[in-house]
């Protein structure tokens, strides 16, 4: 077959620097989430849904043939870093966490992934992130090492 042809589906998930409230104003995190699904769709990896709340996003994309998971995430963040410090001088001071969780999503499962990613804010009036991201890694059966996980 000539063709090389890929449905990828990939849910990835990180937070500010230490769960820094950067993206507390709506609009600030409304223009984050258009920029995280431009900047992946410009890397060949269109975005699906994004999401999430002050402190972390969450994106649904179809992660390109052409590019690896690790440079993905890492051109996500350089950009988006980028966009957002020239935002305002009160987001000069913005970082992502080192880290990054990344979840296979079967396409049968997409409907459930997009409407877990839209329900963000009602779901993190019970619960924070810490809690969340050990729920997804659990599910998931993926270990992991909590002191690694943070920063």
């Amino acid at each position: 077959m000539p063709q090389s042809l890929s449905n990828v589906l990939v849910h990835i998930v990180f937070s500010t620097k230490d769960r820094s409230p950067f993206l507390q104003d709506k609009e600030i995190r409304k223009l984050m989430h258009a920029e995280l699904g431009a900047t992946s769709k410009s890397l060949n990896c269109p975005s699906i849904a994004v999401g999430g709340v002050a402190d972390h996003i969450h994106l649904l994309a179809r992660q390109s043939r052409t590019i690896c998971l690790s440079d993905w995430v890492k051109e996500l963040k350089r950009v988006t870093s980028i966009w957002i410090k020239g935002q305002s001088p009160q987001l000069e001071a913005f970082t992502w966490q080192a880290g990054y969780g990344a979840f296979s999503v079967c396409q049968s499962q997409l409907d459930r992934v997009i409407k877990y990613i839209e329900d963000q804010e009602v779901r993190h009036l019970e619960k924070d992130f810490k809690t969340e991201f050990r729920q997804l890694l659990e599910l998931h059966e993926m270990e992991y090492d909590e002191r690694y996980v943070w920063d």
